[in-house]
């Protein structure tokens, strides 16, 4: 947990190295329903938001923040993506949580912005679309899609 955990009691959260922990989606959710300052930052690629899909925040009056912690097409890390995204949100204390496709780039992120100083960064456990099931397809065991909380394509 991070030393200023606002969080706690508040809301399940696991424990996490280098950040303040992991939520479940539905978590997620919860916390960007009932804290107007929360940002959720899709930090997947422009092809995966274009093509599997973005989480619908519109009931909420918000909108994902959308910038990829690795550049499609070679998949290097973006070295702007700290700065960038510190020039957006200049409150340190700002609860951001962070998604992929399964948790690991996401994990990264969160660990990437506590460290640029950020509070409250939590890893959204199981992305987007969640483990692969056993039949190696994702979206059916985890994730955001599997929680049926609100998406769309575009």
């Amino acid at each position: 947990m991070s030393k200023d955990n606002k969080f706690a009691g508040t809301y399940e959260v696991s424990p996490a190295a280098g950040y303040a922990g992991n939520v479940a989606p539905a978590t997620a959710w919860k916390i960007l329903s009932e804290r107007k300052d929360a940002v959720l930052i899709d930090v997947r690629t422009r092809p995966e938001w274009n093509y599997v899909g973005l989480p619908d925040l519109e009931r909420l009056a918000k909108k994902p923040t959308l910038i990829e912690w690795q550049e499609f097409p070679s998949m290097q890390l973006n070295a702007d993506f700290v700065a960038s995204l510190s020039g957006a949100l200049a409150d340190k204390d700002t609860p951001l949580l962070f998604l992929c496709r399964s948790g690991v780039r996401s994990a990264a992120a969160a660990k990437a912005m506590t460290a640029a100083g950020y509070s409250i960064c939590l890893n959204v456990a199981d992305g987007f679309e969640g483990p692969l099931d056993a039949e190696a397809k994702r979206g059916s065991t985890g994730g955001w899609k599997a929680a049926r909380l609100p998406w769309r394509q575009t």
